[in-house]
């Protein structure tokens, strides 16, 4: 149901279940929670790429999982949404950056993987849905990572039509980083990933922290005070000293040369 590969600093999270367009179920939650942690806490893995067999990136939830979900009661309902929630929670706080490779559509909770990651890049063929409402549900759980995505205006629209949209709209929405050829798209991928590895691994993860912990707050004393004591901090570690170092003596940081 789940591949992942590792090569060298990168890891390759790859959805397989293109029988189903690679729609997923409490399993496959369960595995992509369990791929994340342990990528978060491999030191060897520098960056992670999120994919998917077959013509569809991701269907959304599988319809076997929806009629299970269909006898459960209030308390399974719960658990099993907060295990959905866990799932993108891990992704959405990997300590490394993340590239979703969305080729083709990313339907309802397939929406929350390509939010919740760092940069997505997509190819025209990928489209997008939140179908949630056509159900008679609402997209709650991918909700913080959509709306931090393309905001809230955008949300309240397709959130409420649930029609389908097509890439050029969701790069300009910014659900997609980046739009390229189906052709450009894996050396596309293969160029961020060589500009992500010339970053410091500690700073990536500092960065992401940051990123965090700035957006939407007022530029006020306290956010002034934070984000001083945060580079002060950067600038005294191993890492800072390091790649200040690498760059006045204009050779490359040790952690390229892993």
């Amino acid at each position: 149901m789940l591949l992942v590969e590792k090569r060298g600093p990168v890891a390759r999270v790859t959805l397989d279940r293109p029988e189903v367009r690679n729609a997923f179920d409490d399993r496959l939650v369960a595995e992509l929670t369990h791929a994340f942690r342990n990528l978060d806490a491999d030191a060897e893995v520098r960056v992670v790429v999120l994919a998917g067999n077959g013509p569809a990136f991701c269907a959304g939830a599988d319809l076997n999982w929806m009629k299970r979900m269909a006898g459960y009661s209030h308390e399974q309902n719960v658990a099993d949404a907060r295990a959905l929630a866990a799932m993108l929670n891990a992704l959405d706080h990997l300590s490394k950056p993340t590239i979703a490779r969305v080729h083709g559509p990313a339907f309802a909770g397939a929406t929350g993987l390509v939010a919740a990651c760092d940069i997505a890049v997509g190819t025209p063929e990928a489209k997008f849905c939140f179908s949630e409402a056509k159900l008679g549900l609402s997209p709650a759980t991918i909700s913080p990572y959509v709306i931090r995505a393309i905001g809230e205006r955008a949300a309240r629209r397709y959130f409420l039509t649930a029609e389908v949209f097509g890439a050029e709209e969701a790069h300009r929405l910014g659900l997609l980083s980046l739009l390229v050829p189906a052709g450009e798209l894996d050396a596309t991928i293969d160029a961020l990933v060589e500009q992500l590895l010339a970053g410091g691994p500690v700073a990536h993860g500092k960065v992401k922290e940051l990123v965090r912990a700035v957006a939407a707050r007022p530029i006020d004393a306290a956010i002034i005070a934070d984000t001083a004591k945060r580079i002060a901090e950067m600038r005294a570690s191993p890492g800072g000293k390091e790649g200040i170092a690498a760059f006045l003596e204009k050779r490359k940081p040790s952690w390229t040369k892993k």
